[in-house]
């Protein structure tokens, strides 16, 4: 398998400071718990990778939260191990972000739902390699040219909540992304027990 995971590919401004508090904080933490138990994200041991990010929607507009980049491999996280992207521009392969740590790796994708359909609150794009083998074409499916964490694969998204029945499954597989998935919602429990379900039924 190629790991790419946790290599920013798009110019991010990040302002290094103390994030104010935001009650999202409190539900990212709580439903990132039990998608590590399950293996869901995580990190890859043996080249020191990590895998996995979640992020919510605050407010009525576009910025998001979203779990810092390479915090896959931690058991227990808080507020400081987010960032609060503030401004995304795929086409400009650009993402303005604050907070302790900078933004996943994976943000250009998360910013390209949010921007999709303002009814999508939650993002959980998780690691799995059975289900991504299971599940691969048979689900909405990005291209398989596409690489993760660009304009492409941002579009692809984009492509796919319009042109499938992604909004109906709220599950898409990345098809150029090798054991990556990703699951929206209007909750983040929604988003988060979906994957761990499907998971559970698959095993």
């Amino acid at each position: 398998m190629t790991i790419d995971e946790g290599y920013t590919k798009f110019i991010c401004d990040w302002t290094e400071c103390v994030l104010e508090e935001f009650k999202e904080t409190a539900e990212l933490c709580r439903w990132r718990r039990p998608l590590y138990d399950a293996g869901l994200i995580g990190i890859y041991a043996d080249v020191g990778i990590g895998f996995g990010n979640i992020s919510m929607r605050v407010g009525s507009g576009t910025e998001f939260l979203v779990s810092g980049t390479q915090t896959g491999h931690l058991q227990y996280v808080g507020p400081q191990h987010f960032a609060l992207v503030t401004y995304a521009d795929p086409e400009r392969n650009r993402v303005c972000c604050r907070g302790a740590v900078q933004a996943s790796s994976e943000s250009m994708t998360h910013a390209a739902l949010y921007q999709t359909d303002s009814s999508i609150t939650a993002v959980v794009h998780v690691h799995s390699k059975r289900l991504w083998n299971l599940l691969r074409d048979r689900i909405p499916t990005t291209d398989k040219t596409v690489a993760y964490g660009t304009p492409e694969m941002a579009k692809e998204f984009a492509r796919l909540w319009h042109e499938s029945d992604l909004q109906t499954t709220g599950i898409a597989v990345m098809g150029g992304h090798e054991e990556g998935l990703v699951s929206v919602a209007e909750t983040m429990a929604a988003a988060a027990t979906r994957i761990l379900d499907l998971q559970q039924r698959l095993q």
